[in-house]
């Protein structure tokens, strides 16, 4: 999938639209890439003269990156984080970095999704984690009863 087909499956646009490309493999991994430019705003004053990609945006990337592993629930829902557990950093990423994702589903019941991700540049690993969503309804163009 590239940019346009998965904005059909998440509801983040630009700037907060995180990956570039994704596939899912014949083993239920899904695979993503996100090449930082140098220009997102997070590296504005992360830091200055030294820019490295904040933790908690590589936690959104790897986030972001599980969406295909629960893409044919995602319709008419919105994801939110119900929890980032066992996260640890190892290596800083920078611009010009081209960050991969391989993301699995650990566990799903009811609207729950439970998924281990790991971020890496060029072959090592940056973090990884598990993290964990809720399927809500998207009620955002509902109308209101009246």
């Amino acid at each position: 999938m590239n940019r346009e087909e998965i904005k059909q499956y998440l509801p983040h646009r630009e700037p907060m639209l995180l990956v570039d490309e994704m596939t899912l493999d014949e083993n239920h991994v899904a695979h993503s890439k996100y090449h930082v430019t140098g220009e997102e705003f997070f590296l504005k004053g992360h830091f200055p003269g030294e820019p490295v990609v904040p933790g908690v945006i590589l936690c959104e990337i790897m986030a972001q990156s599980c969406a295909l592993l629960m893409k044919d629930d995602l319709i008419g829902k919105l994801t939110f984080y119900t929890g980032i557990d066992k996260v640890r950093f190892k290596n800083s990423v920078r611009p010009g970095d081209t960050v991969e994702v391989e993301a699995t589903l650990d566990v799903h019941r009811a609207n729950i999704y439970i998924c281990s991700a790991k971020l890496s540049v060029g072959g090592k690993m940056c973090v990884r984690g598990e993290l964990s969503f809720a399927l809500l309804p998207d009620t955002r163009n509902q109308q209101p009863n009246n």
